[in-house]
């Protein structure tokens, strides 16, 4: 399954659009290496993605061609969510 497709049906990411554009700005990773949005992801796959000041690492446990809201996040595991705090601007 394509990168975008994956992170919209797990919603990981809720728009296809984003998820393409995020990826194509080179902010995801698969199994440590640059990703594109058309990349092929697997069960297996660990997804480094930095979402502005925010990088969630999640591991994918299956592949669904559709899914419900509720059984989106069988999908993948969250391994690590860390926050990058800016404290150049205090207001």
């Amino acid at each position: 399954m394509r990168l975008d497709k994956f992170l919209k049906v797990s919603r990981i990411i809720k728009r296809r659009t984003v998820a393409k554009s995020i990826a194509d700005q080179g902010r995801i990773l698969i199994n440590n290496k640059q990703a594109k949005s058309s990349s092929s992801v697997k069960a297996g796959d660990v997804l480094t993605i930095k979402f502005g000041n925010k990088t969630e690492k999640v591991k994918i446990n299956q592949i669904v061609e559709t899914t419900k809201k509720a059984e989106a996040e069988n999908m993948y595991t969250i391994i690590d969510e860390s926050f990058k705090e800016d404290f150049s601007n205090p207001f």
